[in-house]
């Protein structure tokens, strides 16, 4: 069973450099959690494209983004037209994509995938990997950055209180609180809203 579990934004790459960055780091499945796994400009990152170029290097690909996607398709889970954070973590197929993301472990070595170069600003750690986490605490996440490097999780949760302003010691609340008050601010700033009806006045 593999503890070790990495996220990466495809944006910042070419596709030789990401598939390249996935093999360094011995990466055997490929999780996609784009609730549209498409590109309009960056079309080798197309779903089928992917995974036929992944297979090819040995990398199982596997698509998550109906369970784990920013997008999800549930009615209960938005707010005036906005993806709340809060409600998708409590859902069923959310909890079911968490389930299979840590059943699938046991067999390879993961990375969950979406567009966003930087960890901060994609809901593939603001969302998955921090219930992940927070259901499995034996996992370790890594977020491979830009420039090919690896950050530990703690450090992004650092880079993610200094963002907010709530890195500084606070008597009354301890650090765990803040985190998770910078999350909720970062998830609500980076959620998806659905565009408005053209047909309204």
């Amino acid at each position: 069973m593999h503890r070790e579990i990495h996220t990466i934004g495809y944006v910042s790459y070419s596709v030789e450099a990401f598939i390249a960055t996935l093999s360094r780091l011995g990466i055997t499945m490929l999780v996609d959690v784009r609730s549209r796994p498409f590109s309009q400009y960056r079309p080798e990152f197309n779903r089928d494209t992917l995974a036929g170029i992944l297979a090819r290097e040995g990398i199982v690909y596997l698509f998550l983004g109906d369970e784990c996607g920013a997008r999800i398709d549930a009615p209960e889970c938005y707010v005036n037209g906005k993806v709340d954070f809060h409600r998708v973590k409590d859902h069923p197929r959310f909890q079911e994509g968490l389930t299979r993301l840590r059943g699938e472990m046991a067999n390879h070595r993961v990375a969950i995938m979406c567009a966003e170069k930087d960890p901060l600003t994609c809901h593939r750690t603001i969302l998955v990997a921090r219930r992940l986490a927070e259901r499995f605490p034996e996992i370790s996440v890594k977020h491979i950055l830009e420039n090919g490097a690896v950050e530990d999780h703690a450090e992004m949760e650092k880079r993610l209180l200094k963002l907010h302003k709530l890195d500084r010691p606070d008597l009354f609340r301890a650090e765990r609180e803040r985190i998770d008050e910078a999350y909720d601010r970062q998830g609500a700033k980076i959620a998806y809203s659905e565009p408005d009806d053209p047909g309204m006045p």
